[in-house]
């Protein structure tokens, strides 16, 4: 369903993305994450509903209908490295340096780091090419409510 996204993502030089594709693939990002600890729990797939609703204006429905098609893309997407460098190539800094943020947000759903999701956090920043400044002061955000 999603080998065109995937394609154009991936192409050596792709064109900046549309704002679905940056959806999907960001949205697809953050499942990987709340996936990596082998506990997808009911908050963390709520935190993204959320953040989905809160980042592009969507109504419920259109939130979880997105978080199923990013479930879906996390699960057809290459290796974390390459798809972080696709999406860094894709989508503003802006935007990157939000997803940092959103992902800090669902870490921190279920009120505990874990070491699996904190080994992701450090490789996905400086594959999006977020600074560790720029992604410890979301998480600090994050845990102070901003």
């Amino acid at each position: 369903m999603f080998a065109n996204f995937l394609n154009r993502l991936l192409d050596p030089a792709p064109e900046p993305a549309s704002d679905t594709d940056a959806r999907l693939a960001l949205g697809a990002l953050l499942v990987r994450l709340a996936r990596s600890d082998g506990d997808y729990a009911a908050v963390e797939k709520e935190r993204i509903v959320h953040i989905m609703m809160q980042r592009y204006a969507l109504p419920r429905p259109e939130a979880a209908a997105l978080l199923a098609d990013c479930e879906q893309l996390e699960s057809e997407a290459p290796d974390t490295v390459r798809f972080t460098r696709a999406i860094k190539e894709a989508v503003a800094y802006e935007d990157r340096l939000a997803v940092i943020k959103a992902m800090w947000q669902v870490v921190l759903a279920d009120g505990e780091r874990d070491e699996e999701e904190n080994s992701i956090m450090r490789m996905v920043a400086p594959l999006l090419g977020v600074e560790d400044q720029d992604s410890n002061a979301a998480r600090r955000a994050v845990e102070t409510g901003q």
